[in-house]
């Protein structure tokens, strides 16, 4: 990792959003196999200018549980969510999944506990992923990164058709300079990951990675890059077993390269 004092990025017009600490929610692949994912996005928030917190007591939003039909213990996942995280002014995950999870699903696990929906409703409000914030939120588009090649993006599912997240990504590798931003197709298109779909269809599931890799390729790009890593360790997967070189990284980790 670069260290980022050197990057020339566009300083960030103060706001009552960029006036408060920015709190990560820290996605569980990241926080138990990408850690390097975190480091990246505490390097954007600081060389913007803005103070990071990371509660250290965080664990899982409950979206597995939640996605396998357990509501019971996804509601146990997510009420200590909203206990840990209730007086962030401002939550930044680098997972659409995540956001998507809190964002929608919380309201409708707590729709008949007066305690907790209102408390699910504001912290709705308050939660945002990565590029949506640093796009429509700091309306930062030029974080000064650099990086010389062909880049494609992968648009992963709950962030594109959950949260509306297609176009900040975008905008964003657009600005790295010296990067090509190549579109592979059908880049909209399930890469078969889906959180435990994998585990419980890995048949259909590995035959969507395919069609996705090979739309990797044939883009010839010589990175793909994407939002969430559940998506990503699916694609480097693989990659790999096809012996291609092709790097592959979540999206805070290009914005921190020079």
């Amino acid at each position: 990792m670069q260290n980022l004092a050197s990057v020339n990025c566009r300083p960030v017009t103060a706001t009552p959003e960029t006036n408060r600490p920015i709190t990560l929610f820290v996605q569980c692949l990241v926080d138990s196999l990408y850690p390097e994912v975190k480091d990246s996005v505490e390097k954007i928030f600081l060389r913007l200018g803005l103070d990071v917190v990371c509660p250290k007591d965080q664990t899982c939003c409950g979206q597995p549980a939640f996605n396998s039909g357990y509501r019971k213990e996804a509601r146990v996942a997510a009420a200590r969510f909203i206990e840990i995280f209730g007086d962030a002014e401002t939550i930044v995950c680098p997972s659409g999944s995540c956001v998507n999870m809190v964002r929608h699903h919380y309201p409708l696990l707590f729709e008949n506990d007066p305690k907790y929906y209102p408390k699910a409703v504001d912290l709705g409000r308050r939660i945002f992923e990565l590029t949506e914030f640093l796009i429509d939120v700091l309306r930062v588009e030029d974080l000064g990164a650099a990086f010389a090649g062909k880049v494609t993006y992968h648009d992963s599912c709950h962030l594109l058709r959950g949260i509306s997240v297609r176009s900040q990504p975008r905008r964003l590798i657009q600005n790295v300079k010296g990067a090509t931003l190549v579109e592979m197709k059908d880049s909209d298109r399930c890469c078969g990951f889906g959180g435990s779909f994998f585990l419980k269809y890995p048949d259909i599931s590995a035959a969507m990675a395919a069609d996705k890799v090979n739309a990797i390729i044939n883009s010839g790009a010589d990175v793909v890059v994407g939002c969430d890593m559940g998506c990503l360790m699916r694609i480097q997967k693989h990659l790999i077993c096809l012996g291609s070189d092709i790097q592959v990284l979540h999206i805070a980790q290009l914005l921190t390269m020079a």
